[in-house]
């Protein structure tokens, strides 16, 4: 009985195999959790394709968005563990928002499996053309100074122009009063309006007013230079060397697929960062081109949950 048992579990080894080995065998599911057209979106549909040839399977680009990524999000822990529904993850569903949200139906650390980092977003510091603010140092007298009123809008609060000029607010230590609006798109306009002082803007969504000379670009948040804005300083080169903020994005799936599964996920996306062709694509987008281990990736996203869960509780914004 011993042995038949044996003979037939050795049977079935070749035939689990084989069953992994033929992963892709259907369509992948890529849920995007925001509105179709935003810089997610375009990330999502840029690696679409190449990912499709080379996994020689459709890969459709599905958004689902709603409660700042949260409904997406949810969506793929919720779907069954077999690598056939990857999610474009960003700083905000996979760290900040278990701290903004009093309630979530997950945890992003225990219910999500990271498959690659794929960018970093950085922020630029920047006011009106019509501002009297020249540079950075102008900015931050303006800042100091009790007779003025120094404004910062954002995307909505805890979004990552938030909370990026929060902790610059708190490293340079400024008195920096907060405009929250509904998307970037509105702050945006009342900045080049001169309603408000600044904005701490994702570089990708702002880079062309930039380039058309609307916006005045004063540092960027990366500790290096942008490749995008290569004359314009860092704020950590400025007088501030510790500092560094910058939104970022991800690839993740369901918790509990099969290590194989994600390891031939990130390969393959590897491969597509690596070429040249789409690395300059990317950089037009305004993001700088990630990629690692699933293994660097989870150890970020956790030192990055260590990072922003205190500025968020000090600095006690709460979402619904």
């Amino acid at each position: 009985m011993i042995r038949k048992l044996a003979w037939a579990a050795a049977l079935l080894l070749p035939m689990a195999a084989g069953a992994q080995d033929a992963w892709p065998a259907k369509a992948i599911t890529f849920i995007v959790p925001y509105p179709p057209g935003g810089p997610t979106d375009l990330m999502a549909r840029l690696i679409a394709t190449p990912l499709s040839q080379k996994l020689n399977v459709p890969v459709i680009v599905e958004n689902k968005a709603g409660a700042s990524g949260n409904i997406g999000t949810s969506q793929v822990v919720k779907a069954k563990p077999d690598g056939y529904t990857i999610l474009l993850a960003a700083s905000g569903n996979l760290t900040a928002n278990q701290y903004l949200y009093k309630k979530l139906d997950f945890d992003p650390i225990k219910d999500l499996a990271p498959v690659i980092q794929i960018s970093k977003f950085p922020l630029v510091l920047e006011v009106s053309e019509k501002s009297p603010i020249k540079s950075f140092q102008d900015y931050v007298k303006f800042a100091k100074n009790p007779d003025n009123r120094a404004t910062f809008g954002s995307a909505s609060n805890g979004s990552p122009q938030h909370l990026g000029a929060e902790l610059f607010k708190d490293t340079a230590k400024v008195d920096l009063s907060h405009v929250p609006y509904k998307g970037a798109g509105p702050a945006l306009i009342d900045l080049m309006g001169g309603q408000i002082t600044s904005m701490f803007d994702i570089l990708g969504s702002s880079i062309s007013h930039i380039k058309s000379g609307k916006l005045r670009p004063l540092a960027v948040t990366t500790k290096e230079r942008s490749p995008l804005l290569p004359n314009v300083p860092s704020i950590a080169e400025l007088g501030y060397p510790q500092f560094e903020y910058y939104a970022w994005h991800g690839i993740s799936t369901t918790a509990g697929t099969p290590k194989p599964v994600i390891k031939r996920l990130n390969t393959e996306l590897r491969s597509i960062f690596a070429d040249p062709g789409f690395k300059a694509k990317w950089l037009e987008i305004g993001s700088e081109p990630v990629a690692g281990t699933p293994e660097e990736f989870a150890a970020f996203i956790q030192s990055e949950a260590r990072k922003m869960g205190p500025l968020i509780k000090a600095l006690d914004i709460q979402l619904d």
